[in-house]
């Protein structure tokens, strides 16, 4: 019995990434990134910052109303990426001290939720 990949061929290095950090809101990307840990941003950034360029490039192939439902976890693991890249490379040692007050601001709209 097999069991059918979460991530298309190729991204299987992510795919114990996608419980946490496969989210389909920007909303919701920002909370799990102010509620994670420097170790888990660190894991997930350190695991699918080289892979991302190659994600990238594959998804650029057609339209995101055409992804495949592997290849949509695989966006929404990019878009990810790109909350955890601003708090491991620029936030750096302050994400904690930043999120303590982050928690509080609400977003309701942004036009990556469309």
């Amino acid at each position: 019995m097999s069991v059918e990949s979460q991530l298309p061929a190729g991204f299987e290095s992510l795919e114990r990434f996608v419980p946490q950090w496969c989210i389909g809101r920007s909303c919701d990307r920002l909370q799990a990134r102010l509620n994670s840990t420097a170790r888990e941003r660190a894991d997930f950034f350190a695991a699918a910052k080289d892979i991302a360029p190659a994600a990238l490039e594959m998804l650029d192939r057609k339209p995101s109303s055409d992804y495949t439902v592997q290849e949509t976890r695989l966006m929404n693991l990019c878009l990810a990426l790109a909350h955890i890249a601003l708090a491991v490379e620029i936030q750096g040692p302050d994400e904690d001290h930043h999120a303590a007050s982050a928690k509080y601001i609400a977003i309701t709209r942004s036009a990556a939720d469309r």
